[in-house]
């Protein structure tokens, strides 16, 4: 397991280490045991939600190496601190939030589920947001996520997107670069380097929702 440690805070966003990692960090699945999960709808009745938290939890604990587990609990956040509680139990320290496309189509639930599980987890866990896009990286970051996957800038190699800080790029309509989805991909991944960089520099100066209050206005 990754030992998480922090260093500093901006505002709710931490700066730290996970390992050798400096925080807020991309991250590579195939370098941490990630537990099984019995995943739901977000807008799902809260039967269903409690079910797959309560499959989430008995999958983990069949995990010898307890290293990252996902949160579920659909839209319900009583589901999710509970979700969180019994994974931190059960020895874990990084959690994958669930259903991240849902909720950042809804943005007050994804503040209330942030700050609810940041006031119920213990400082030595950390919080991953999966298949983040670049423009989203730094208010993420700033209200308290500390990891995101690499695998998005190779979904998006996939489609012909290419990805900026600010936004991404079909690039069958524009013909920004020519290049072969080795490249493109390479391309994304640098792009989401080259953010949580500046996310980093931004905290270690105080300045983040600075940077978050540009990328608003973008």
């Amino acid at each position: 397991m990754k030992q998480f440690e922090i260093k500093s805070h901006d505002g709710p966003g931490r700066y730290g280490k996970l390992g050798d990692l400096e925080t807020p960090a991309i991250i590579n699945k195939d370098d941490f045991s990630i537990a099984d999960d019995e995943s739901s709808a977000y807008d799902v009745e809260k039967e269903i939600a409690q079910w797959s938290v309560n499959q989430t939890i008995e999958k983990a604990k069949l995990v010898e190496d307890k290293e990252i587990a996902v949160i579920q609990g659909s839209k319900y956040i009583d589901l999710r601190i509970k979700c969180l509680k019994e994974l931190e139990e059960l020895g874990y320290n990084g959690f994958i939030i669930a259903n991240a496309d849902d909720l950042l189509l809804h943005p007050r639930d994804l503040v209330d589920l942030i700050v609810a599980l940041r006031q119920n987890m213990k400082s030595s866990s950390y919080l991953i947001f999966p298949f983040a896009e670049a423009q989203f990286i730094p208010l993420l970051a700033y209200m308290g996520v500390d990891a995101f996957f690499d695998d998005i800038g190779e979904y998006y190699s996939y489609i012909n997107v290419l990805m900026s800080p600010t936004k991404n790029y079909d690039l069958e309509t524009y013909n920004l670069y020519e290049m072969s989805r080795e490249e493109l991909e390479a391309y994304n991944k640098n792009t989401i380097d080259f953010v949580l960089r500046e996310v980093r520099e931004h905290m270690k100066n105080s300045s983040l929702r600075n940077l978050v209050e540009e990328r608003s206005a973008t």
